[in-house]
């Protein structure tokens, strides 16, 4: 694993990859959570339901870790740990931005108008982490290369 700057890692986070967010319950176990995010003015915004468990978590525990990876070779990602804030969200802004970019433009504008009130966890870097493995050997022979040039482990059973 080779470590990198955020603008060494392509486009990884204009990618819908769906992140995973870690909370703490209140026994201090952590509580791992895949979210939709974007990457905006220097950190992410996730969109929760009001009254989620990751919400209600933040707000006991505002301590929070975002991760998002492309599992694809070479592999890459970059993980956030700071403190979020949580914020009510309206249907024309993170909501709206969120599901176009998971659903498309029609999908995503139809959930939008449906989804109830919600909440926008925003995770600002405290630390940081960025990586890849294009540095490591290359997987055995059978692993398939894709026109893009990514490279994926074959399927088994």
């Amino acid at each position: 694993m080779t470590r990198r700057t955020i603008d060494e890692l392509g486009d990884l986070l204009e990618r819908p990859y769906c992140a995973v967010l870690a909370t703490h319950w209140p026994d201090g176990s952590v509580l791992l959570s895949p979210v939709w995010h974007e990457w905006r003015d220097g950190g992410f915004n996730v969109g929760v339901p009001s009254g989620d468990v990751k919400a209600r978590h933040l707000a006991r525990d505002p301590r929070a870790t975002i991760v998002v990876f492309d599992h694809s070779w070479p592999g890459r990602g970059f993980e956030v740990r700071g403190i979020a804030r949580i914020s009510e969200f309206d249907r024309t802004g993170v909501s709206r931005r969120l599901s176009i970019r998971y659903l498309g433009s029609k999908n995503g504008n139809a959930y939008a108008d449906r989804v109830g009130p919600g909440l926008v966890v925003r995770l600002e870097p405290g630390t940081t982490r960025a990586w890849d493995f294009v540095d490591e050997p290359t997987p055995d022979a059978d692993v398939a290369v894709f026109p893009s040039g990514n490279r994926q482990a074959p399927r088994h059973g």
